[in-house]
């Protein structure tokens, strides 16, 4: 378990929740930290690091399995949503609004990258494959995702001003991706050799905005009278959303037959959501919105839930593998 987990960051994330709890004023808008001016650093810093540790090489021998990754990318870009979507109508008025989009923007969001590959890895599966699938969507979603989320907000009365999204994430995400790959000939070795330092800083920054992201929410006041039933219905909602779409790709792996090492990138692509990529995305999506933290909270919820229980699966699938 500790191969995947990294427990320093899951810890990490509930001290910041109770840091923004105990001390919301810095954080908030208004703040001695200046939030609208540290979280989009933070995202830039996030995205470079991610483009200077991308390989595009290592994408090569996946390329050409494209059954595959329509299976995977339409798993996490479309059986999610509309799955998400259901949801909402089902929900009604039964959950608050700000739960509701949280619950959405998850299953809108793009999948993971290390955890899918290491799982994919430990299973004995096709790494190839999950390398190509997890970074393709780390790609798509900069433009699927917010536009998902336009759709949702439009049709429930919202406004989103999308072309300001986009700008806001071509030139805060996607630019410092494309200076990160750029410089990766001339920074990569030392990226690559200092994986622990790179780590740290990388997870560090996602702490600082998850900080953030709930300290307005604090400040206001949003949590007031509902939080255990919050968690409570998220925590339900979110299981049975993983387990849902988990059964609905090992049908269809059954269906059309699919080999055990392709199984195993399908299942750990095709479930995954990335909080690395969700936090400082929801920073731009949902800038100046008070009740950002409730809406990160399925994400949050979420992301320990899938390595807990993706863990086991990798393993059993490694054992069968080998006998």
């Amino acid at each position: 378990m500790k191969k995947f987990v990294p427990d320093w960051f899951l810890t990490g994330m509930v001290l910041a929740i109770l840091l923004a709890a105990a001390f919301p004023a810095p954080g908030a808008e208004g703040g001695w930290m200046h939030p609208e001016l540290l979280t989009k650093a933070g995202v830039a810093l996030l995205f470079f690091l991610n483009g200077a540790g991308l390989s595009f090489k290592a994408l090569k021998d996946g390329i050409f399995r494209w059954r595959l990754h329509l299976l995977i990318q339409g798993s996490t870009f479309l059986l999610f949503p509309l799955i998400g979507g259901l949801f909402l109508l089902m929900a009604g008025h039964w959950i608050s609004p700000d739960l509701r989009m949280g619950l959405f923007y998850l299953c809108a969001m793009p999948s993971t990258v290390s955890s899918s590959v290491a799982m994919t890895s430990a299973a004995r599966g096709n790494v190839p494959v999950a390398v190509f699938n997890a970074t393709l969507s780390s790609l798509i979603g900069v433009v699927i995702t917010p536009l998902w989320m336009s759709l949702i907000l439009n049709t429930s009365g919202q406004h989103m001003d999308i072309a300001k999204v986009f700008i806001d994430l071509c030139l805060w995400l996607v630019l410092p991706l494309v200076i990160g790959q750029a410089m990766r000939p001339v920074i990569g070795g030392w990226i690559h050799k200092h994986k622990r330092l790179t780590q740290i800083a990388d997870r560090g920054t996602i702490l600082l905005l998850v900080y953030t992201s709930f300290c307005d929410s604090f400040a206001r006041h949003i949590w007031t009278g509902n939080a255990p039933a919050t968690l409570v219905l998220t925590v339900a909602a979110t299981l049975g959303l993983f387990f849902l779409v988990l059964r609905l790709l090992w049908t269809v792996c059954d269906r059309f037959g699919i080999a055990p090492e392709f199984r195993a990138a399908v299942v750990f692509c095709g479930t995954k959501k990335s909080l690395a990529t969700g936090v400082p995305m929801a920073h731009l999506i949902f800038a100046g919105n008070p009740a950002l933290g409730l809406i990160l909270l399925p994400i949050m919820v979420y992301h320990p839930l899938q390595l807990l229980i993706c863990t086991p699966l990798a393993n059993r699938w490694a054992k069968a593998a080998e006998n």
